[in-house]
């Protein structure tokens, strides 16, 4: 429940990033013993990776941002569908376990509710490296002796594919290179934390990466670098509903992993000011119309174009919003839309026409990021807006809304009807 207007000041200090985490905890399956995860957020998606990974046989405590993890006893080999349907990241335990182990039996995966994102990257890697795979029921069983060093090829960059073949090189014997590879941060921290555990990585951070296999790796101990599309997040909702000549402090971020926001919220207009862990933003007089296009990284991120969408809603002008990663990732405009947004869709293109005002109304999420943007636009938005479905922001945000509050927003969570 939103009620818009207050205009937003202050600092708000930004979690670590879930996708990174999500990388992280599959690869404790890669070596026995003990592992201390810092600045690991609370999130939904993080504790269905924990009943995961518990039902293997792993062992978790969580408290204070900090996640220990006792891979000591691995006992099954399994992702059922019951723990995968819920997020598409359970995929990443295929590469471990099959590289580690031999054998795996990973269900299709599921998540947020758009878009067909195949895994055929997934296992074309792997089969690459020597497994043999089978897709059948739903399942994908996968048997390997020791895996052998390969060169792959990415047609398209996958993060997601990225992780798979890299967890599951770093045991394989040879020399394994990877073309193509995706360079985002979380991709980064992945390989840096393989490393800490004994891999042999060159190009981290880059294309290719290198990968010479090593016969065991050992625990180790890693802090989980910040969420930058939650940092990316709160940048926009003070370019949205900041109040005017105030600032918003966006601190315990990396600004180096958001040049492409905030590079473009320069351009419509806002003060920013960055520092080695934070950034400033001061909300511009009147929001200029900023085309957007998503491109893997470094580019504009596909996990802020619903929120960039709501913002452009109240620019001056007309934006073109493309979405290039996902073709289909529109499903929060016809709920903006009800909030007064002047929005129109054709394929993977959205033309945004700015209006002067958005009224509050009752509106639906649909997936994580579909979520925010709905935030953000109830804050600027007049009178009050309830968002319903609020278990898909929990998914990606920690506290969002205490968060929200602590800036001087008027946002509260209610129980309410169920649909």
């Amino acid at each position: 429940m939103i009620r818009g207007g207050r205009g937003l000041r202050g600092a708000v200090q930004i979690s670590g990033a879930k996708n990174a985490s999500l990388a992280l905890m599959p690869a404790t399956l890669l070596a026995p013993g003990s592992y201390t995860l810092s600045n690991t957020p609370n999130l939904r998606d993080i504790q269905t990776m924990s009943r995961l990974l518990e039902s293997m046989g792993l062992g978790f405590g969580h408290a204070d941002s900090t996640l220990k993890i006792d891979a000591s006893h691995v006992t099954k080999f399994e992702a059922p569908y019951e723990h995968v349907k819920k997020m598409r990241a359970s995929i990443y335990v295929l590469g471990p376990l099959v590289a580690r182990y031999g054998h795996a039996l990973v269900s299709l995966p599921g998540g947020c509710a758009w878009g067909p994102r195949p895994v055929n990257l997934h296992i074309e890697g792997l089969r690459k490296l020597g497994a043999e795979i089978d897709v059948e029921g739903g399942y994908i069983r996968a048997k390997a002796g020791r895996l052998k060093g390969a060169r792959i090829v990415f047609d398209v960059s996958s993060v997601g594919a990225t992780g798979n073949v890299m967890m599951a090189a770093v045991l394989a014997k040879g020399t394994t290179v990877i073309d193509n590879a995706a360079m985002e941060p979380e991709m980064t921290a992945l390989a840096q934390f393989l490393v800490k555990m004994g891999a042999k990585i060159d190009g981290v951070g880059g294309n290719p990466l290198v990968i010479e296999g090593v016969d065991a790796l050992h625990p180790a101990d890693m802090t989980t670098i910040p969420d930058r599309i939650e940092a990316g997040t709160f940048l926009v909702a003070a370019a949205l509903a900041g109040e005017r000549g105030a600032t918003v402090r966006v601190e315990r971020c990396n600004p180096d992993h958001l040049s492409a926001v905030t590079t473009k919220l320069e351009d419509i207009g806002a003060q920013m000011t960055y520092g080695a862990d934070f950034i400033e933003i001061q909300p511009p007089p009147a929001i200029r119309a900023v085309n957007v296009t998503t491109s893997i990284y470094s580019g504009f991120p596909t996990d802020m174009q619903a929120q960039w969408m709501a913002l452009m809603a109240l620019a001056q002008g007309t934006s073109i919003v493309t979405d290039t990663i996902y073709f289909d990732r529109f499903m929060h405009v016809p709920e903006l839309i009800r909030l007064g947004a002047n929005i129109t869709v054709k394929e993977n293109i959205a033309t945004v026409i700015g209006v002067k005002k958005l009224t509050g109304a009752k509106v639906m999420s649909t997936d994580l990021r579909a979520s925010a943007s709905l935030i953000l636009a109830g804050l600027a938005a007049e009178g009050t807006t309830e968002v319903l479905r609020v278990y898909h922001l929990d998914r990606g945000y920690e506290s969002i809304e205490k968060k929200l509050q602590g800036l001087g927003a008027d946002i509260r969570r209610v129980a309410g009807e169920e649909f």
